[in-house]
């Protein structure tokens, strides 16, 4: 080989290596300790900090060490072991410090739950202390964070508690690691090699989940399969459990109701049967013996043709009941779903959670905690809060989001939820008056209850990232922080991930932030504009299908949704309708029922409008929903502006992966808004305003598309 291509040969191994060396993949989510790129800040952090000091020997204590030495180590470019800066860091819960400083903690931990944390600076020390060695963990990731988002050590004084107790994450994993709804690779959990075969990637997955608050996971598919409560699974099951419970995080399992008979062998699985009872209290002692810190079933029961009570012709109360009598001794909890809607009740589907729910509030048992979806259709990209929440004063209630995205583009589409999550919680319900926000129902404080929770529906896999788009791991991130905080600000997250995730630059932050912020009214414009709703592609829920009225059951057909007629478009919820508002407060149902004060957000959530009705800002609603439509493909065209303007801060491995679906976003937004638009307009018979473009191909080009292998498509039972 010639010299010169010997030379060129060497130089390109070079690059290679050095491309591969610093690419960022993603692994490492919000947790990668990178060393301060800020001269200045580095050396002030390197003077402020001195050696570390733990006390306790728990297995938890013992993940907090390897983390701030690993972090500190990262971050500040230097050994732990060798800071002899200004202020020695002192780690450990309450019981265990020295006395001299526990003494000084005794009042800031009157105030704390049993997974809060103090961080607090006294004379030449930082102390992070709890009353508990998990609230420790929690502390020593808040302060890393700090460093992370390089904000000030000196003089602190934090004290913070989570305000909801079960934070938890619900996995629709099946048992053959395909994922319902899943768009980031298969399931995590590889049921065939467990529990010999224990993949570090568990301990990664609970580490990420305690950064940021998580205390729970459910790891099966709430289409449950009653396999996972057999012996053989079970061992499988208690290898996780031993993983994460350090991290604090307690397993859950899906209960299926039929399981007494699928895999008991019994008859019937009549929640009153006597053997049933006794069925499913051995087998939950049976699951104690094998994972002491069980948490308790999540149950999805007569939804979907899943079995439950009502196939015995008992009640939901009798279901959950059962089930939380066999699990009281042991303090396990049942999350039974309010996610039901009947064939026979052609009415309005919107209305049946709270019409099977409501008339049994305060007869569920202590542990039982009914989980609602946070609105009452199915995670649509808007809806209205669900008017249980508020509604059951005496019954425990936990809400449900899904984080993976369903009806949002799967893992193609940048889509930051945490903006959707904020909005449910601020929601008012009045159900004490004004200021009886989502939020105070969730956490308990508008009624006083027992146990409280959030459940985010996971959009976590083995793509090599968790989430599929480097951006989706913001909504997992987002999601923990508001479990922990219902009334965190969205807009303070995004940049708090941006800054722990890509960079600290301001420029940046901003333009990256508000680009996350406002992704997701993109992508209800482009999609379901002024209250349009499910009018999504059957089955997979990939692309629009607002046309589809073939399938058996009226309530997965679109036009069930949208009504769409020569007269106009939308679905009556009004007492000239379905009168569905009348299952919200007074006041909200006079602000929904009065086509004034109704937010045109809603506006066809809750009337059928006429197609020359005129907006507030004076356009036809024919106009503005088309205009609405090119205002969420003009938001997806600004994000892409937007991203292309930071290529020289941003590695180029996520850079180029992000721009690529930033292009699949763009075209599928146009793709929605072509198609929507040329259905609808055979019932308006009005031209497009000015200012929207011709869609690109005709209606039955649209109608025509197929799509049999979409990811994330519900296995058949």
């Amino acid at each position: 080989m010639p010299r010169c291509l010997k030379w060129l040969f060497s130089f390109s191994l070079i690059l290679l290596f050095q491309s591969a060396t610093y690419a960022t993949d993603g692994y490492k989510l919000w947790l990668d300790y990178k060393t301060i790129s800020d001269s200045a800040l580095l050396k002030e952090y390197q003077s402020l900090l001195g050696g570390i000091q733990f006390y306790g020997n728990s297995e938890t204590i013992e993940k907090a060490s390897r983390e701030i030495q690993q972090g500190i180590s990262g971050l500040l470019g230097m050994d732990s072991e060798k800071l002899n800066g200004k202020y020695r860091l002192v780690i450990g819960s309450y019981s265990n410090l020295p006395k001299d400083i526990a003494h000084q903690f005794s009042k800031e931990l009157e105030y704390l739950n049993k997974e809060g944390y103090v961080i607090k600076s006294i004379s030449n020390s930082i102390v992070i202390t709890a009353k508990t060695d998990i609230g420790v963990l929690y502390g020593t990731f808040n302060f890393l964070k700090r460093l992370q988002t390089q904000q000030s050590i000196e003089n602190l004084n934090i004290t913070d508690s989570p305000k909801i107790d079960i934070r938890i994450l619900n996995h629709w994993d099946n048992l053959d690691r395909t994922v319902e709804r899943g768009y980031a690779g298969f399931s995590l959990w590889n049921w065939h090699q467990l529990p010999e075969y224990k993949d570090p990637r568990y301990e990664d997955y609970a580490r990420a989940n305690a950064s940021i608050g998580i205390n729970g996971t459910v790891l099966t598919n709430v289409n449950s399969n009653a396999l996972v409560l057999t012996p053989q699974y079970l061992e499988k099951v208690k290898a996780l459990a031993d993983i994460f419970r350090p991290y604090g995080l307690k397993v859950y399992l899906t209960a299926r109701f039929s399981a007494p008979m699928e895999i008991g062998g019994l008859k019937t699985a009549d929640p009153l049967h006597a053997e049933v009872k006794n069925w499913w209290k051995n087998k939950v002692e049976e699951i104690y013996t094998y994972i002491p810190d069980f948490g308790g079933f999540l149950v999805k029961a007569n939804s979907e043709g899943q079995p439950g009570p009502q196939n015995y012709g008992r009640n939901h109360v009798d279901g959950a009941n059962m089930m939380a009598e066999a699990l009281a001794p042991f303090n396990g909890v049942v999350m039974w779903r309010a996610f039901v809607y009947s064939e026979h009740d052609t009415t309005d589907r919107a209305k049946q959670a709270y019409n099977e729910f409501v008339p049994h509030d305060g007869q569920f048992k202590d542990n039982v905690i009914i989980q609602v979806k946070n609105g009452p259709i199915d995670f649509q990209p808007r809806e209205p809060f669900h008017p249980m929440f508020g509604a059951m004063a005496n019954t425990n209630l936990m809400i449900e989001f899904q984080i993976t995205q369903e009806y949002m583009g799967g893992a193609t589409h940048l889509v930051y939820q945490p903006k959707l999550f904020e909005e449910v919680f601020e929601a008012d319900t009045y159900r004490k008056g004004k200021g009886s926000t989502v939020a105070k129902v969730i956490d308990g404080s508008l009624h006083n209850k027992k146990i409280t929770g959030v459940a985010g529906v996971s959009n976590i896999g083995t793509d090599r990232n968790w989430t599929g788009h480097h951006f989706l791991q913001a909504n997992w991130y987002g999601f923990g922080r508001l479990a922990w905080d219902p009334y965190l600000n969205s807009e303070d997250i995004a940049k708090e991930w941006v800054k722990m995730t890509f960079s600290n630059k301001e420029p940046f932050v901003e333009k990256v932030s508000a680009m996350m912020i406002e992704s997701r009214e993109a992508v209800v414009n482009y999609m379901t504009p002024l209250g349009l709703h499910h009018i999504m592609a059957t089955g997979h829920h990939y692309g629009p299908g607002p046309w589809v009225s073939d399938l058996s059951r009226p309530e997965w057909n679109p036009v069930y949704y949208h009504k769409a007629d020569n007269s106009g478009v939308g679905f009556d919820r009004t007492p000239s309708g379905s009168n569905a508002t009348a299952q919200y407060a007074p006041e909200v149902a006079a602000m929904f029922n009065n086509l004034e004060t109704c937010p045109e957000e809603d506006l066809l959530w809750f009337h059928h409008v006429p197609w020359n009705y005129k907006l507030k800002n004076g356009h036809t609603l024919w106009d503005g929903l088309a205009l609405k439509y090119q205002e969420g493909v003009n938001e997806v065209a600004q994000m892409q502006a937007t991203w292309n303007q930071l290529e020289n801060d941003v590695d180029a491995q996520r850079f180029n992966e992000v721009k690529m679906l930033l292009n699949i976003q763009y075209k599928e937004a146009k793709w929605w808004q072509d198609a929507c638009l040329l259905y609808f307009q055979q019932f308006s018979k009005m031209e497009l305003p000015k200012g929207v473009e011709a869609p690109a191909h005709t209606l039955q080009y649209y109608q025509n598309l197929q799509f049999p292998y979409a990811p994330g498509i519900r296995p058949q039972w």
